[in-house]
């Protein structure tokens, strides 16, 4: 499968865990992915915590947030798009890395999102782990190009 089609899968992977799995005709997988996706979404109260983040209601946001059900979401979100990625097509060793550190800092910035600032500003259930998942991407992409080039 050509490059395109690889990112197209990624990309409706970010819209909605399951969707890149139903393009590559895995639709088992699909299909759980979007029910986990509805049911922590649910019990998380997501959607809420979305829409008050965005209009800057942090504390309400935190209390709003089911913390025991969203710290399954960085994880199944993040695998959803790296195994969308991955099949569809041959990926390079090593290429699973931004993935797996994403989420893992995802979650870690999900745990202190209640009360760790930065600079001042609480930011909350939504901002905070999105800021760490971002940065275990980037460290996951640099562990991966270090990886990669020593490769024999």
């Amino acid at each position: 499968m050509n490059r395109s089609n690889k990112i197209e899968r990624l990309l409706w992977s970010i819209a909605f865990p399951g969707f890149g799995q139903m393009l590559n005709k895995k639709y088992i997988k699909g299909f759980t992915l979007i029910v986990l996706e509805f049911v922590i979404n649910s019990n998380a109260h997501l959607n809420q915590i979305i829409i008050l983040s965005f209009n800057g209601e942090i504390k309400n946001s935190i209390e709003s947030t089911d913390y025991h059900w969203l710290m399954f979401y960085p994880c199944v979100y993040m695998f959803g798009m790296w195994d969308a990625y991955k099949d569809s097509g041959e990926t390079a060793d090593y290429a699973y890395l931004p993935y797996v550190s994403g989420a893992f800092l995802g979650t870690v910035g999900l745990m202190y999102s209640a009360h760790l600032t930065i600079f001042g500003i609480l930011l909350g259930p939504v901002w905070m782990p999105m800021l760490f998942a971002f940065l275990g991407i980037g460290i996951g992409i640099a562990l991966f190009k270090i990886l990669y080039q020593k490769k024999p």
